[in-house]
C-alpha cells in the first residue's frame, strides 16, 4: 500500500547516455520500495523520455526529480541544462512514422498532466520538463 506521507528523490545525472538506465533502475527501486509497484512501468516509460531527453539533446548535466505527493500523485520530472524552449511534441499518431521525436508525444499521451518550465538550478540556466501520475486508474489513452 502506498505511503500518505509525501517524499521526494533527486538524482543529479551526468551527460551521459547509461545515466538513462541508471535513473530508469533507480526509479523502479524507489517506487517498489515505498510500495508503489503499479505505477513502477508506466513511471519507467515516463522517466525514460524525460531523461532521454535531457541527456540528448544537450551538452551538460541534467537532473531526475521523483516526488510522492502523499495524496495519491506521483510527479516525474527532468532538468536540463539547456534553457532553449521546448519544442512542443506532435500528437503520436504523427510522430509514429518518425524514427525519433516520439519522447514527449508519449508523455503527453500516457501522463495525466505535463508541462515545462524554464529553471535555474545550482547556478545553471535550463528548463524543467515534468508530468504526473494518480494512483487511480487513468482511461486508456496510452498505447504503447
Amino acid at each position: 500500500m502506498p505511503e500518505n506521507d509525501p517524499w521526494e528523490y533527486s538524482l543529479s545525472i551526468p551527460n551521459d547516455p547509461r545515466a538513462v538506465t541508471i535513473c530508469r533502475r533507480t526509479l523502479r527501486l524507489i517506487l517498489t520500495m515505498h510500495g508503489l509497484i503499479r505505477l513502477v512501468d508506466m513511471a519507467e516509460l515516463l522517466a525514460t523520455e524525460l531523461v532521454s531527453n535531457a541527456v540528448r539533446h544537450t551538452k551538460g548535466p541534467a537532473a531526475l526529480r521523483v516526488r510522492w505527493s502523499g495524496t495519491g500523485v506521483l510527479s516525474i520530472g527532468a532538468w536540463d541544462a539547456d534553457p532553449s524552449p521546448l519544442e512542443l511534441p506532435q500528437p503520436l499518431a504523427l510522430a509514429a512514422d518518425r524514427e525519433g521525436g516520439r519522447g514527449l508525444a508519449l508523455v503527453q499521451a500516457c501522463a495525466d498532466v505535463w508541462g515545462w518550465k524554464p529553471l535555474a538550478r545550482e547556478g545553471d540556466q535550463g528548463k524543467y520538463i515534468w508530468c504526473e501520475l494518480g494512483t487511480t486508474p487513468a482511461p486508456a489513452r496510452c498505447t504503447v
